[in-house]
């Protein structure tokens, strides 16, 4: 037994480890597929063009058609804010060298670079989930 009262490691242990046994793992290593899966890895996604003023799901406007207005709120489709390469922190809120910046992000502009902003949203299940049953056996679906 040693003379002190507490068994914590400090300045005056010779560094010898034979007391203290080290655990190693037992068994093979967990594969990958058995580990979890990160939030929504694998749910079905879809591609959808929304209105930058009040979220309504659009047909994504064509580059040439410069007057397209969303059909809820009326606001143009073509503009600035609707724009991939839109970007607040960047020079004249571009992420594309532009000859000459707009002055209004939210109107609609004769920009030769727009491009629609589309995002991935996650898409809803094919399977029939009316009872809770199911709804719970889908989230630990692997």
């Amino acid at each position: 037994m040693s003379d002190r009262k507490y068994r914590q490691r400090g300045y005056q242990d010779s560094g010898d480890d034979s007391r203290r046994e080290r655990r190693k793992p037992s068994g093979p290593r967990p594969s990958p597929t058995d580990r979890p899966r990160g939030r929504g890895l694998g749910a079905p996604k879809t591609e959808v063009f929304r209105c930058h003023s009040c979220g309504e799901k659009q047909s994504p406007p064509g580059v040439q058609q410069f007057e397209e207005q969303c059909r809820k709120c009326g606001t143009a489709l073509h503009s600035c804010v609707h724009c991939v390469y839109f970007d607040t922190s960047a020079r004249h809120e571009c992420r594309q060298p532009v000859k000459e910046p707009v002055r209004s992000k939210t109107k609609a502009n004769q920009c030769e670079l727009f491009e629609p902003k589309v995002a991935q949203e996650f898409g809803a299940d094919s399977a029939d989930q009316s009872d809770a049953r199911s709804a719970f056996d889908a989230l630990f679906k692997l």
